[in-house]
């Protein structure tokens, strides 16, 4: 049956699951996208087009909860040659300000144009006559055009959930001007900050010379008129519920005392919470730490940090380079400094499930988000939408998108390790007073601003853009 509203993502929104007995089941994936979108999908005929996660997989359309499901079949080479390679060693690096170099090959470029247009048949198949599309992400950049070229009637949206970077930097592109057309075809192009925007808007400007007036672009049609496609910033937020829930039971809250027992009941205790990526600022972190305690400005048996770092993307050698620097550097901190009853650095390269995650939040006096670059990070609004006694604080690195909102926690540049030093001595010595009137400030932001009003305002101005 045709869908009214369709979401088209790289990754369908269900996990495969193998029982011990071989038998298979189809699970929803936690996370805030799927949370925000599944109640408007219920209502409104809705389907999702996206990768089952299995390469060589194919599977008829299915459905779970009320959501159609539309899987799109992907081979093992064009998951090597369009995910691995374009997606995250070409647009990844290059969007997160070339921390790290971006490989250009013609052949990943060549899979990402065929694997976009198979996402782009999928969903014009499915969307009703005058329906709406929403595509998500650098995945799948050049689709909202491909839509527009098959299916003139529908509403297109896209949101960009990591950043977009300066002219400088974006030019290196050698297929910058064909990732600029796929783009607007939509008729709103979300994105996580103003600062990206405007990047997106001066690209355009200069590659495609189409005119620009504020947040819109004149775009030329096959009739030789224009259109308008408006770009601008939507930031995207978490369901806070299961946080504000989670952080309320008693077996959670039994857990976080647990934990810091576990740690031998430090003063205070640092978190850092990240995919194991270069992009977020992990080596400084630890850096800047193991200086404080070889200054002597901290005590291993006083303060604690606990690194999460949740395996991310192990075939790419750029990650596996930045496991081992990072699990070197911990140990040489923990060998020069660790007692027989404490220890600097509890490094933990693995994921955990939610309510492990909430506990943890709450063991923690100090969350440290040193992100080099990043389009929002829900880490930051995951750990002030735990902390109801609006105790704990925030350090926050100003490159994040959570820092045009949350003003209130203590922003740092993270490639400044000295400031960073500064920074976390001011995060462990601040008084509960001061503590307070931040994270009130904080949690107000977040719980007024969660992922419903996201996607509320989104669709809100794909609405205005269907009634012109």
């Amino acid at each position: 049956m045709p869908a009214d509203f369709v979401v088209v993502a790289n990754r369908l929104p269900v996990d495969r699951i193998v029982g011990p007995d071989g038998a298979e089941e189809w699970r929803t994936s936690p996370g805030g996208l799927v949370a925000a979108l599944e109640p408007m999908m219920r209502s409104a005929r809705g389907a999702w087009v996206g990768w089952p996660g299995q390469p060589d997989t194919e599977l008829e359309p299915f459905e779970i909860n009320g959501i159609d499901l539309v899987p799109v079949s992907l081979s093992a080479d064009e998951v090597a040659d369009y995910y691995e390679g374009f997606a995250n060693d070409t647009i990844w690096p290059l969007y997160h300000d070339v921390i790290a170099p971006p490989q250009y090959h013609r052949e990943w470029w060549d899979a990402y144009v065929r694997v976009n247009r198979r996402f782009a048949e999928a969903a014009a198949s499915i969307a009703a006559q005058d329906g709406t599309v929403w595509v998500h992400d650098y995945q799948l950049q050049l689709v909202p055009q491909m839509v527009r070229d098959l299916r003139p009637d529908v509403t297109i949206g896209y949101f960009h959930h990591i950043p977009f970077p300066a002219h400088g930097l974006y030019a290196q592109l050698p297929w910058r001007d064909q990732v600029l057309t796929g783009l607007l075809g939509a008729d709103v192009i979300g994105f996580q900050r103003a600062q990206d925007a405007t990047y997106f808007l001066t690209a355009v400007r200069r590659r495609l010379k189409y005119e620009v007036k504020g947040s819109n672009v004149a775009v030329p049609t096959v009739d030789g008129g224009t259109r308008s496609a408006v770009a601008r910033a939507f930031p995207i937020s978490i369901d806070t519920a299961p946080y504000t829930e989670l952080a309320a039971r008693p077996d959670i809250r039994a857990r976080a005392q647990e934990i810091r027992e576990s740690l031998g009941n430090p003063s205070k205790i640092l978190l850092g919470v990240d995919r194991l990526d270069y992009t977020k600022g992990i080596r400084h972190r630890i850096k800047a730490y193991g200086e404080l305690l070889e200054d002597g400005r901290l005590n291993v048996e006083d303060v604690t940090l606990v690194q999460v770092a949740s395996p991310s993307r192990e075939r790419v050698d750029a990650y596996v380079h930045l496991r081992d620097e990072i699990e070197l550097a911990v140990g040489r901190i923990n060998g020069d400094n660790d007692t027989m009853g404490h220890t600097a650095i509890r490094y933990l390269h693995q994921g955990y499930p939610r309510e492990e995650m909430v506990a943890l939040y709450l063991a923690a006096d100090v969350m440290l988000v040193t992100a080099l670059r990043d389009g929002m990070n829900l880490v930051a609004k995951e750990y002030v939408a735990t902390r109801a006694d609006n105790r704990g604080v925030l350090v926050l690195s100003e490159f994040t998108g959570a820092a045009d909102e949350l003003r209130q926690a203590v922003r740092v540049n993270p490639h400044d390790i000295a400031g960073l030093k500064d920074a976390i001595m001011e995060a462990v010595e601040m008084s509960p007073a001061e503590q307070s009137r931040r994270m009130r400030s904080l949690r107000r932001r977040v719980l007024e601003n969660d992922v419903t009003a996201w996607s509320d305002a989104f669709l809100r101005a794909l609405s205005e853009v269907r009634s012109r």
